[in-house]
């Protein structure tokens, strides 16, 4: 089986993405899309472990436009920006906020330094990121610090359980099975339903009320 790291590349030109898979390809697993519109069509069957994004794209649309969407998607993928058109002030917007970028580079691209930054990204966000920031929660003083990165890492071992068993079939859970195993609520699965939708890993199918609160629901 390969393990190699799925990257997503987000460009519009062949030459480039042509580069990227000279420079990449022997070790990582790439996927490409041409547009923003594209890159979200793939997501329900691509979990990958960051995005390359290019600002100018095709059909007129701009990468930086689609960066709100795929971090609400991918909220601990890192998303690095690489384009020749942006200002210092629009990368400035790029890697300010909570649905920011990790890292912009400009083209032409330095690729060994391109290489270096995808291999940091991997290795120092995402997960690793998260831990870092409840550690930071602690030197700061807050008690309450355990308990919050206990809950995080168990919603995130329970969603990959359950991720696990639907995988990408359409089959309905039983959500009051689910809460009685994990000694949970039922509006605490129903939570993680949503959740995993709403980044792409499970269709909709599996939970068709999962844009309303679905408490009520009869499942």
């Amino acid at each position: 089986m390969n393990h190699q790291p799925h990257l997503l590349i987000i460009e519009d030109d062949d030459l480039q993405y042509e580069i990227y898979e000279e420079a990449l390809g022997n070790d990582y697993r790439l996927m490409r899309a041409k547009t923003g519109s594209a890159a979200l069509a793939l997501l329900p069957q691509l979990q990958p472990a960051a995005l390359v994004l290019d600002h100018v794209l095709d059909d007129g649309e701009r990468g930086l436009d689609f960066l709100p969407e795929f971090k609400e998607l991918l909220p601990h993928v890192p998303v690095i920006v690489v384009s020749g058109a942006l200002e210092v002030r629009q990368q400035m917007a790029a890697l300010q906020g909570p649905r920011r970028a990790h890292y912009c580079q400009p083209k032409p691209v330095d690729i060994q330094e391109h290489k270096r930054i995808v291999t940091i990204a991997l290795q120092e966000c995402a997960g690793a990121e998260i831990i870092r920031q409840f550690e930071a929660l602690e030197r700061c003083g807050r008690i309450d610090a355990p308990e919050l990165l206990s809950r995080s890492t168990d919603r995130l071992a329970r969603q990959n359980v359950i991720l696990s068993r639907l995988g990408k079939s359409a089959t309905r859970p039983n959500i009051s099975a689910l809460a009685r195993e994990f000694k949970v609520a039922r509006r605490t699965i129903i939570r993680d339903l949503q959740e995993l939708i709403r980044r792409g890993q499970l269709p909709p199918a599996v939970y068709p009320e999962w844009e309303n609160s679905g408490e009520d629901q009869n499942v």
